[in-house]
């Protein structure tokens, strides 16, 4: 039987966090849509560099949640007393001018929920 039979085309990609993949971001969102796969990522920065959509942490906040943690240690507060916390805010970017190109039509819903919409 020919191997080819069990090859199929993607259909959506979603790449996870890795140093690598955020170096080639611009690579990765340009072949995506040369193939005209939607794509999902973890940082808006992909949606700048041509990405569909991201929905992750958000960097800046997560800084601002370090920072009051360290304040905490400062003042004489144990680490080992300070509960895991998880990121006090997500972040949703959507390429508008990705989903036209990709024949997509975001829901006017989901467009209002975005924390960034890129035209």
């Amino acid at each position: 039987m020919d191997r080819r039979a069990f090859i199929t085309k993607a259909q959506a990609v979603i790449v996870l966090a890795d140093p690598m993949f955020i170096a080639q971001r611009q690579r990765i969102a340009e072949l995506a849509l040369s193939h005209r796969i939607p794509s999902m990522y973890h940082l808006r920065q992909f949606v700048e560099a041509g990405g569909l959509v991201s929905y992750g942490a958000d960097y800046k906040d997560l800084f601002q949640q370090s920072a009051v943690l360290v304040d905490k240690i400062l003042k004489g507060a144990k680490p080992i007393d300070l509960p895991v916390e998880q990121p006090w805010k997500y972040a949703l970017a959507i390429n508008l001018k990705t989903a036209k190109t990709l024949g997509l039509t975001i829901p006017q819903s989901i467009l209002l929920r975005a924390d960034e919409v890129i035209h």
